[in-house]
């Protein structure tokens, strides 16, 4: 069997800067330790680190429940609102946010201050998104688009000027036919490409290996949009394709026959993961 596994795999920076901050905090600081939402989408680090101590708090509501301590902010980032909440609340707050996310909540800030009408590209349910729209001066000038209905149906005053950002796990083929749609409607636009560079050459080099491979295996947690992604462009490149979170959930026996196998990542998913899948692929476990 020829195995290939994405060499963008496993943790991006963000992740690993986020998730490395956290584990330092808990050999650092005297004090509890909490994280503002899941510090990263993967089940199995999150429980690692409750294990270890670390509490998540879901909402501004549970600030009150416990004694004061470091707040670290989740990878995905938070709203404006949010953040000055939780400073108010007494806490020490560590932002985990990664770089590029908060890249985009300036840009937001600065356009919806200029009088612009923010357009988000991503899902509307994901927490970046959530984060990014509170960072705009006017949540009414926001508007969230995740389809081509929806950049259809798009409409603001034609003298208004509209400024586009993405989340940045979304699709990046799928940001361009989405912005095309809406730049043919005649605004005064301002496009800023937020998709992260790691986000394309992991889009990019699943397709390739999925193309490649008579079997596909794309791992991450269930709640991970960028993952979720993967496993969408590999299935449309290779009808045989799993989905799965941790090594347990995959029946090895299914693709021992396949000539060709190929294995990709979320940018949340541990390297130790993607060793354990790999080993019981070549049957080494």
């Amino acid at each position: 069997m020829n195995l290939t596994i994405a060499k963008s795999a496993g943790f991006c920076f963000g992740v690993k800067r986020a998730v490395n901050m956290v584990y330092q905090a808990i050999t650092d600081e005297n004090m509890p330790i909490y994280t503002y939402g899941p510090i990263i989408h993967n089940d199995e680090v999150v429980k690692d680190m409750k294990a270890k101590g670390v509490i998540v708090i879901n909402s501004l509501d549970e600030l009150g429940n416990y004694p004061k301590g470091v707040m670290i902010i989740r990878s995905h980032g938070i709203s404006r609102i949010e953040y000055e909440t939780i400073e108010r609340s007494g806490y020490k707050i560590l932002s985990a946010t990664c770089p590029f996310v908060s890249k985009i909540h300036r840009y937001v800030e600065k356009y919806s201050e200029d009088g612009y009408n923010i357009v988000i590209i991503g899902s509307p349910s994901h927490p970046e998104v959530c984060g990014i729209k509170g960072w705009a001066k006017d949540e009414k000038c926001v508007t969230i688009i995740n389809s081509v209905e929806e950049a259809e149906k798009f409409s603001v005053n034609e003298s208004q000027k509209v400024c586009i950002v993405s989340q940045t796990t979304f699709n990046y083929k799928k940001f361009q036919d989405l912005v095309e749609i809406i730049s043919k409607k005649g605004y005064d636009i301002v496009v800023l490409n937020t998709i992260c560079n790691a986000t394309e050459e992991r889009q990019t080099e699943a397709r390739e290996v999925a193309k490649n491979s008579d079997a596909m295996i794309v791992i991450g947690d269930k709640h991970s949009s960028n993952t979720q992604k993967l496993f969408e462009i590999c299935k449309n490149e290779c009808k045989n394709t799993y989905y799965i979170q941790t090594s347990d959930e995959m029946d090895y026996a299914k693709i021992r026959s396949n000539n060709n196998v190929g294995i990709t990542a979320g940018a949340s998913t541990p390297n130790n993961i993607i060793e354990e899948v790999s080993k019981n692929v070549r049957n080494e476990l």
